[in-house]
């Protein structure tokens, strides 16, 4: 098993001393995305940027990993670590991705972005060899492995524990899990109306925002890896029209650029879109099956001052 601070750990498609990863491309995407955004952005707004700006078709962008999370976000959350390694991104684990000053003022090319790559990936590299050194348990590193289905730096283990044990839930099981979530969010009357063919749930509820305010809701909850298309968004569109005020999709997966757009179209009414990130986040909110308990991280710099 390789070590998890191992340099470039199960995310380099070709060798480092050759042309890089294949997420190295993303890394000035990414940097122009947020500057057209005003400095900041959600991931999905990110995300659908570059897919935008690159031309990722659907069917790239809801390619899977072994593991079944898709490639494309993947292999952006990689591009959003190293250049937050490289100081030209905040640092916040999760919610909104901000270009730090430095970042504000840099544009990364093709041939710089390599360079970028080989610079942070060194610093792994002696990370590594240091760690190494003091357990002794870590091994080689395999960089013709392909891109981690997790980025472990980013996402907390026990969030990726999560996702696993909500895909493999049966189809029964999943729906009053849906059922709870939604209640424990302040749902009321929430009733399953029936099953869609992909094992996902249909229903609907009332959100009451105050006493005198209350939404009727239809949702769905698909439980699947892939990616929403465009298509699903405007097919369940299509089941709210005379039934609900509001449309909400949660999925284990995620949704595609074009799903994104197609939720928010004008005219039409919009629909609030969860993917697999947003569905932990709920979890982590609610603390629904999850324990949550403190730890701490020795600052040894703090103690430098009281050496001298």
């Amino acid at each position: 098993m390789l070590d998890r601070w191992a340099p470039g750990r199960g995310i380099v498609a070709k060798s480092a001393a050759s042309k890089g990863p294949r997420f190295v491309r993303y890394f000035g995407p990414v940097l122009e995305v947020l500057k057209t955004l005003g400095g900041s952005g959600s991931p999905d707004e990110v995300r659908g940027g570059v897919a935008s700006r690159l031309a990722i078709s659907e069917g790239e962008q809801g390619e899977q990993l072994a593991s079944g999370s898709s490639r494309f976000d993947n292999q952006v959350a990689w591009a959003r670590f190293y250049l937050t390694r490289a100081g030209l991104l905040d640092s916040s684990r999760r919610g909104i991705w901000s270009l730090t000053e430095k970042g504000r003022s840099t544009t990364v090319s093709d041939s710089s972005a390599l360079e970028l790559f080989k610079e942070i990936h060194k610093v792994f590299s002696e990370e590594w060899r240091t760690r190494r050194k003091e357990d002794g348990t870590a091994q080689e590193v395999d960089e013709s492995a392909p891109e981690s289905a997790a980025v472990s730096q980013l996402a907390a283990p026990h969030r990726e524990l999560l996702l696993s044990l909500l895909k493999a839930l049966p189809a029964a099981g999943f729906e009053r899990l849906c059922q709870r979530l939604l209640r424990e969010s302040g749902f009321q009357h929430v009733t399953v109306t029936g099953r869609s063919g992909d094992g996902g749930l249909d229903g609907n509820g009332v959100l009451e925002v105050n006493p005198f305010v209350s939404f009727r809701v239809l949702f769905q909850c698909k439980r699947y890896s892939g990616a929403v298309t465009p298509t699903q968004v405007r097919d369940f569109r299509g089941a709210m029209a005379g039934r609900a005020d509001k449309g909400i999709i949660l999925t284990t997966g995620t949704f595609t650029a074009e799903a994104r757009r197609e939720a928010v179209r004008d005219g039409v009414p919009p629909i609030e879109l969860v993917d697999g990130e947003k569905l932990l986040d709920l979890f982590e909110k609610l603390e629904l099956g999850l324990r949550k308990r403190a730890a701490f991280e020795v600052d040894e710099q703090f103690f430098e001052d009281f050496k001298k």
